[in-house]
């Protein structure tokens, strides 16, 4: 009931992101908290007019007049999305700085953290009952690794796995980032969704991990894992690992029903000779377990023959059986920390594995970050320097399959990966350089 002239006096002390705020409270709000006087004012604070500097050209540069013209001559909401737009720019314009250094052992930009906080990102998960109705979960512990993020939220109020269908994450960001404070919770946001799992028989359609006394782990491709209660069997934790090539992308654009979907990529040219194979390719391998580091290294010169492409892969042989100075052993208790509200734990030979795989030129040719375990093998070490039990650490997507085995060595207890071996898809191997393998 109260009039408009006097709701537009009250709006024209505010900042602009509590005007957003306000003009989500119903239509008149958002008419009124839209008007392109107060924001032109806004815009005219932070966006200086330039001046004009007459050159022989007569070059005209753009100038912001308070004048009649400038808002008359405007639809309702103009100066607003300009605002918004620009500093949205300028952000990019931020992180575009950021990213541009490049780890020559990854591939990857070397100030990625720095990137997600000039951005303000955070990441929630909606998870959606078979009513439709959301469950918002947004208190996250982040743990940043040398080429992945592992995510992990906790809470005392899950919704019954029996109940829920889906669960999305999102990355999400203010609407105007401010490197003055932190992100504000309250403030205007926009959500970005990365991926979309389907929980509906969960148990049954995924793959099982690892498990402890109180916990069960199960994994959904890209990167989730689910902590379920074992005499419950309700959701104790989930924990996402996100590999930082293309995170970024991923976290901020789109929108918040469809995932960002990259352009096409047009292959590379190359001299490559499929009768050659590939060559000087690296291998960044990091294995993790949200607490520790078990297993950072670089390898280099990776390359694979004519004899080495079958089945629709192409082999790279990594750290071969009889080539023990590449053997690695692997530092530390192997296993994937966990934790909620009250209680902590730790599953033991499961952990995360992070693959960067560069080709030729040094740019990121396959990338994944997974949840593994590892399976005692049936076989026993023959190698005189390890005798003990042989372990086996699997994973395949559609890009490629990676097989390791590691022996326990009693002796120290340490396992010592003794192979590793890549298998590329031809497919993916043709697409990226035109060739015809």
């Amino acid at each position: 009931s109260m009039p408009s002239e006097i709701l537009m006096k009250i709006f024209s002390y505010l900042d602009a992101a509590s005007l957003l705020s306000v003009g989500c409270v119903n239509k008149h709000f958002y008419d009124l908290a839209s008007d392109n006087g107060i924001w032109l004012k806004i815009y005219s604070s932070c966006f200086k007019p330039k001046r004009t500097i007459w050159k022989m050209e007569s070059e005209q540069t753009e100038t912001v007049s308070l004048g009649c013209a400038a808002l008359l001559d405007r639809e309702p909401g103009y100066w607003k999305k300009e605002y918004i737009s620009k500093q949205i720019a300028t952000v990019k314009t931020r992180v575009m700085q950021l990213v541009k250094p490049v780890d020559p052992y990854t591939g990857l930009p070397c100030k990625n953290k720095e990137a997600m906080k000039v951005y303000g990102l955070s990441w929630i998960i909606v998870l959606k009952d078979k009513n439709g109705k959301e469950h918002v979960v947004e208190k996250t512990n982040l743990s940043f690794k040398h080429t992945s993020l592992t995510i992990l939220w906790y809470s005392t109020d899950w919704p019954h796995l029996n109940v829920l269908s889906t669960l999305k994450l999102f990355g999400v960001m203010p609407l105007l980032p401010d490197k003055r404070r932190a992100p504000s919770k309250n403030g205007p946001r926009r959500r970005c969704l990365i991926a979309e799992y389907h929980l509906a028989n969960l148990t049954e359609s995924s793959v099982a991990v690892g498990a402890d006394r109180l916990v069960q782990l199960f994994s959904l491709n890209p990167g989730l894992i689910i902590g379920l209660w074992k005499e419950k069997n309700e959701i104790a934790f989930v924990m996402v690992s996100l590999h930082y090539h293309q995170l970024l992308e991923r976290s901020t654009l789109g929108s918040a029903s469809n995932q960002y979907v990259f352009p096409p990529k047009e292959p590379v040219l190359d001299d490559i000779d499929p009768e050659y194979g590939l060559y000087n390719y690296s291998l960044h391998l990091d294995m993790h377990g949200g607490s520790g580091t078990y297993l950072c290294g670089t390898f280099k010169s990776l390359f694979c023959r004519k004899g080495d492409i079958a089945n629709g892969y192409l082999r790279l042989t990594v750290v071969s059986l009889k080539d023990d100075m590449k053997h690695s052993p692997l530092i530390g208790t192997v296993g994937l920390s966990w934790e909620t509200d009250g209680l902590k734990g730790n599953i033991k030979d499961c952990y995360v594995m992070d693959v960067t795989l560069l080709e030729e030129t040094g740019k990121p040719f396959w990338c994944f970050s997974a949840p593994v375990n590892m399976m005692l093998s049936s076989k026993a070490s023959s190698l005189y320097d390890y005798m003990g039990h042989i372990y086996t650490t699997d994973y395949s997507d559609s890009e490629g399959k990676v097989c390791i085995e590691l022996v326990w060595v009693e002796e120290t207890e340490e396992y010592f990966v003794i192979s590793l071996v890549l298998y590329i898809s031809t497919e993916k191997v043709n697409n990226w350089f035109g060739t015809n393998y």
